[in-house]
């Protein structure tokens, strides 16, 4: 059975994040078709999820008035797993920090955006993540911080502040995993989620 991917595109490494959803269905001997997702109608159909960054207040005002916003909500009641990166976590955490943010409530989280400096101060850090044996050569642009984590576990830290959490389906980073090569943190978010539902995993065909 192949499986139905969506990026959220009204901004962000789109074809990044496809990619990598690429290589991580690859790896599991899934075929996997990704759909870019600008409009409403599109979510209902898609297994698996990803909302990239780019500036959250944008994202937030597009993802609403498109009616995206609520298919999203929908696909994570349903269990189906999102991977929520920079922006994207800040639209999908539940206090973003700043009024202009219509915050999804996806993750139970307080971010605080630009954390890490803008863009003249992005980074490369070796990650430990649970789950993953080896570090993660994650890249932070512009990254938000998490400030105060509610029932969602910290699967990552830097510098003392958590920088990836998985609450129930959702998997959310501070940092752009879509960047490098290494898609284990997109496999982490769809492939090896206990906590999701994706029936084309469980019953392949």
């Amino acid at each position: 059975m192949t499986l139905e991917a969506g990026v959220v595109a009204v901004q962000g490494d789109v074809e990044e994040h496809a990619d990598a959803i690429e290589r991580a269905a690859s790896a599991h001997g899934r075929e996997v078709t990704v759909h870019e997702i600008r409009e409403s109608g599109i979510v209902p159909d898609c297994d698996l999820l990803a909302m990239p960054g780019g500036e959250s207040t944008t994202i937030s005002r597009l993802i609403h008035g498109e009616g995206i916003a609520t298919e999203i909500q929908e696909h994570v009641t349903a269990g189906k797993p999102l991977l929520a990166t920079c922006a994207g976590l800040i639209v999908a955490s539940s206090d973003a920090g700043d009024d202009r943010v219509d915050e999804l409530d996806l993750l139970d989280v307080t971010v605080e955006r630009n954390a890490f400096g803008r863009q003249k101060d992005s980074f490369e850090a070796p990650l430990e993540v649970d789950g993953l044996e080896e570090p993660y050569p994650a890249v932070f642009i512009r990254a938000p911080a998490i400030d105060a984590v509610g029932d969602a576990d910290v699967l990552a830290s830097w510098d003392g502040r958590p920088v990836a959490v998985r609450d129930g389906p959702v998997v959310g980073t501070s940092f752009h995993p879509e960047l490098t090569p290494d898609s284990r943190i997109h496999d982490l978010a769809f492939f090896a989620n206990e906590a999701a539902s994706v029936p084309a995993l469980e019953n392949p065909q």
